[in-house]
């Protein structure tokens, strides 16, 4: 029997294990490696090259990450629940964040991803939530009032995003902070074009950070593959998933004498 759409390609599942895989190389490389490179000088060989290949490596996960928010943002049954499991998780993680990445237990000037994920989706909600309101201002026929309704749109939406961005970069500091809402934007404003979105999205992540983060273009490949579907339901091994590793890298560090 011939598949039908839905069972071909990839689901939103193995889209969650490769960005899981791929920031649990990341996060090895950032911790284990680098804390290692660190204690013994060393500055070259081997180790350093596989240290940088891992963090390449590291570049795939969080693109995929906010692709798969903007999915969820889109097709699940309660926004609200789905904020507020990503606030309980990002409040879960931060100790482990933050002595996992910066050796302390409590830096209020780093916060962890499921921060930026949160404001992301928080960002595009109230774009979201403007553009329903605003349905009935298409209906003037008269030319100076559709610019003025599309200038105060335009000014609207960007006042939304650069707050998102602010709050992320400036006030609560996250991972990824201002860039990483930017991302989430794009691919939420072009949702509807998935593989040009997701390029525009990393190429502007690039730009406001490091084109290192152009790597991740090559999850192009397996995102012309998803096919749409949530593929197996572990719901909470992927948000269990990243305080765990890190602590479990932190344990390791200790463990091998490269401190907390």
């Amino acid at each position: 029997m011939e598949k039908t759409v839905s069972e071909k390609g990839i689901s939103g599942f193995v889209l969650k294990m490769i960005a899981v895989i791929t920031m649990l190389i990341d996060h090895t490389g950032a911790t284990v490696v680098e804390r290692y490179l660190i204690a013994n000088g060393i500055t070259g060989g081997w180790l350093v090259a596989l240290y940088y290949v891992m963090r390449g490596i590291g570049r795939m996960a969080f693109p995929i990450y906010c692709y798969l928010i903007v999915q969820g943002f889109t097709y699940t049954k309660s926004r609200s629940k789905y904020s507020l499991r990503l606030l309980a998780f990002a409040v879960i993680s931060e100790i482990p964040f933050d002595i996992a990445l910066w050796k302390s237990v409590c830096d209020l000037k780093h916060n962890n991803v499921f921060w930026t994920l949160l404001l992301g989706l928080l960002t595009i909600w109230a774009l979201d939530f403007f553009k329903s309101r605003m349905v009935f201002l298409d209906k003037s026929k008269s030319a100076f009032r559709w610019f003025a309704v599309t200038l105060f749109r335009c000014v609207i939406m960007t006042s939304i995003v650069l707050a998102g961005m602010f709050v992320a970069e400036y006030v609560l500091c996250t991972d990824y902070g201002a860039s990483g809402v930017a991302t989430i934007v794009v691919m939420y404003l072009l949702k509807n074009y998935r593989l040009t979105g997701f390029a525009a999205a990393i190429i502007i992540l690039g730009l406001l950070t490091t084109p290192l983060e152009w790597l991740a273009l090559l999850m192009l490949l397996p995102l012309k593959f998803y096919n749409g579907t949530r593929g197996k339901q572990v719901k909470y091994f992927f948000y269990a998933f990243y305080p765990a590793h890190l602590l479990i890298l932190s344990l390791i560090c200790y463990g091998i004498g490269l401190g907390i």
